[in-house]
Parts: structure tokens; sequence; C-alpha cells
């Protein structure tokens, strides 16, 4: 069973950074895409950042977040980041991890075909 579990929300002002993390098990030797949602108040989920566990795989980006955040990998630790720079206070939100598995190098933005799930973790931008 997949298991993830993000860490590293918190407070931070306009224009700070954070870097949150996401512990993955339970892999199989599917390929997964795995993607960063994040969900404000009264607004819909929406896909923030997706990579594929392929080696040296491509990576995605929302538009509002393009060359702010960087998701990445440690694979020795089994974990994906999401570096999250020149934070503004719209990048308010619960942020989760979510895995599916998929063909080779596709990414996916819906969040109803993701079946693996974290908890969410609390980013707060003061402005």
């Amino acid at each position: 069973e997949v298991q993830l579990v993000e860490s590293g929300g918190g407070l931070v002002q306009a224009g700070g950074s954070l870097r949150l993390s996401c512990a993955a098990s339970g892999f199989g030797p599917d390929d997964y895409a795995i993607s960063w949602f994040r969900q404000a108040p009264g607004k819909e989920r929406e896909g923030v950042a997706c990579m594929t566990t392929v080696r040296n795989g491509p990576t995605y980006y929302a538009d509002s977040v393009k060359g702010r955040f960087t998701i990445s990998s440690d694979n020795a630790k089994n974990t994906v980041y999401l570096q999250m720079n020149s934070l503004k206070p719209e990048d308010t939100a619960v942020y989760y991890c979510a895995a599916v598995i998929s063909l080779p190098d596709i990414c996916y933005s819906d969040y109803p075909l993701y079946n693996y799930w974290g908890q969410g973790t609390q980013v707060t931008v003061s402005s």
C-alpha cells in the first residue's frame, strides 16, 4: 500500500521560501506520477507541480508557480520535495502530495485521477 506523508509547511512572509517534503513508501515496480496539489479555502484543489518516477523524467508546473517552485526527488530517501521561493499571499493553501500509477513520463493535472494522497500540510504566506 502506497503511503505519503507531507511535512515542511508553516507561516512565512511574502517573498520568503519553504521546502515541502513528501515521504513515500509502498511503491511497486510500475511508473508513478507524483504531484503536489493545493487547496485554498473556498477554492477547488489545483495541481501545482508534477514529476514521474522515471529517472531524469520531465517536470510540469502550473503557470502560477513557474519560475518560483521546483519539484525534485531524492530516491535514496524515497522523498519528493517542493521548493517554494518568492512566495505570495495567494500561495496560501493546504498542500497535498499525491501519486498514481501512470504511463512513463505522463503526468496528470486532474486531482480525481490520483488515488494515493497524503494528509496535507498548511502553508500560510503573510503580506
